[in-house]
């Protein structure tokens, strides 16, 4: 039997937006590898899907590496799902994922949901070249980065918590105030909320609400 570690991303909100494929996978492996077993329990019950689970996550990544290659080495079958959208990126899933080419493990990733390609689209900030930054540093290279990203003449995308998106908005403004700029928030889910104007606008709009979600800001490069 192929060794291999299956790569299977999850719906980023609206639990319809998964594919046959993927559910028929998770149906068929001994074991699935979640971010948050108790988030991915809602998936897996809405497609009756009782495969067992193990966590796997950033704070015990390291430490069960070993174990799941040598599960796979022995013949279980493995799927890596993340909370939301596709694991490995800005989610666990890298380590395994390079342990396992390093052992001669076959990985299939599966095509499937993602945030950062959806909010690009609806930005309507070119897309033909962009850059994909994740979330920012929280203090140590945090300027150099945004710098980076302010001289960039592509799109970049940028992930941001509700706790930091107002400090993030407030320094991209600071730099490059009459900059293209989109935000959205929470994309497929009921809150789903698309934030266009001027840098100010939306900064001033953020400041009166209720701010809670994960953010995607769309930037346009420079020109």
């Amino acid at each position: 039997m192929e060794k291999v570690i299956h790569i299977i991303p999850t719906p980023i909100g609206n639990l319809e937006d998964i594919t046959l494929r993927a559910i028929n996978l998770l149906k068929d492996v001994d074991i699935i590898l979640a971010e948050d077993t108790r988030t991915t329990k809602k998936l897996l019950n809405k497609y009756d899907i009782t495969n067992k689970m193990i966590s796997y996550h950033s704070f015990n990544e390291h430490k069960t590496l070993k174990n799941l290659i040598h599960k796979i080495m022995n013949g279980e079958q493995l799927a890596l799902v993340s909370d939301a959208g596709t694991p490995g990126i800005s989610d666990p899933g890298f380590l395994l994922i390079r342990e396992c080419i390093k052992n001669n493990i076959s990985i299939n990733c599966l095509p499937g949901p993602t945030a950062c390609i959806p909010a690009l689209i609806q930005s309507g900030i070119p897309c033909d070249r962009f850059i994909f930054e994740g979330f920012l540093p929280v203090r140590k290279g945090r300027k150099t980065r945004l710098l980076n990203i302010i001289n960039c003449k592509t799109t970049s995308i940028i992930y941001e918590s509700p706790h930091r998106i107002l400090k993030t908005l407030k320094e991209l403004y600071q730099y490059c105030p009459d900059r293209q700029i989109v935000v959205l928030k929470e994309l497929t889910k009921i809150h789903e909320t698309t934030y266009r104007g001027s840098m100010i606008d939306i900064i001033n709009i953020l400041s009166q609400s209720k701010i809670k979600g994960e953010f995607i800001i769309i930037l346009n490069g420079k020109n």
